[in-house]
């Protein structure tokens, strides 16, 4: 049976679930630059 804890807060489930999103943003924006050969500053036109 699931333990009842809390799913918001300092948790251990919700810390997991930040560090996955957390690599998968830094992934997807690495290729995103390779893929297009600009950084990210460059694109949202900051540079």
């Amino acid at each position: 049976m699931e333990s009842q804890e809390a799913k918001f807060g300092f948790t251990q489930f919700a810390e997991t679930w930040n560090g996955r999103l957390a690599m998968m943003g830094f992934v997807i924006g690495l290729a995103t630059e390779l893929l297009t050969g600009q950084g990210i500053l460059s694109q949202i036109g900051l540079m």
